[in-house]
């Protein structure tokens, strides 16, 4: 099979249909992670070998949890983990890329114009300085959920939700203020995988 076929596959396990196009964005994707993410330090060393299962299949979670959605905010997106997955899964879904530090912000910038992603955003500056009211949050790597809810709550319109993937040894997330427990989803497929905590504004 080829590399395209075998995320077509990897991904329907995770309940996210793609097709061969968007396969091959996100394998290009990759490969830009691979050549630019490692070196820049947005993307660790140790996973230059796995980076499909550790991050793009982890990401493309998230995508079923969006996909009705007009506008994703992606806090603190770094390397674009998970908003530029998402971004290339759901492309009726607009995915702001918020980034504060300016080397990462211009990797974001080089992969949306390399990937020609016409509905990601890449937003210099603090995800608690934004200005916009959102649909959903994704919270990869960026904060512990209390904090990262408090960002959230502050951009999310109400019923809105956050996406947080918790760490592996989470079992029963604790609710903060003003936040409704929607779902706690754990995937079976990905074992190291956290579960994505999904919370809904109240």
């Amino acid at each position: 099979m080829s590399e395209p076929e075998i995320l077509l596959g990897q991904a329907a396990e995770l309940g996210v249909a793609l097709d061969a196009s968007r396969a091959a964005t996100l394998i290009r994707y990759e490969d830009l992670l691979a050549r630019r993410a490692v070196p820049l330090g947005a993307v660790a060393r140790s996973d230059a070998a796995r980076i499909r299962e550790r991050h793009i299949l982890d990401c493309l979670r998230a995508a079923p949890v969006v996909h009705e959605v007009d506008v994703a905010c992606d806090l603190g997106s770094g390397a674009g983990l998970p908003g530029i997955v998402v971004a290339v899964a759901e492309p009726g879904v607009r995915v702001l890329l918020v980034e504060s530090r300016a080397k990462r912000a211009a990797f974001l910038e080089f992969a949306v114009l390399e990937l020609g992603l016409s509905n990601a955003d890449v937003v210099v500056g603090r995800a608690e300085e934004l200005r916009r009211e959102v649909d959903a949050c994704f919270a990869r790597a960026f904060a512990p959920l209390p904090r990262a809810w408090s960002v959230a709550r502050g951009i999310l319109r109400p019923g809105g939700r956050l996406v947080y993937f918790a760490g592996a040894e989470v079992r029963d997330p604790v609710v903060p203020e003003g936040a409704a427990l929607e779902a706690v989803v754990r995937t079976a497929v990905l074992e190291s995988a956290g579960p994505l905590v999904i919370m809904t504004r109240q």
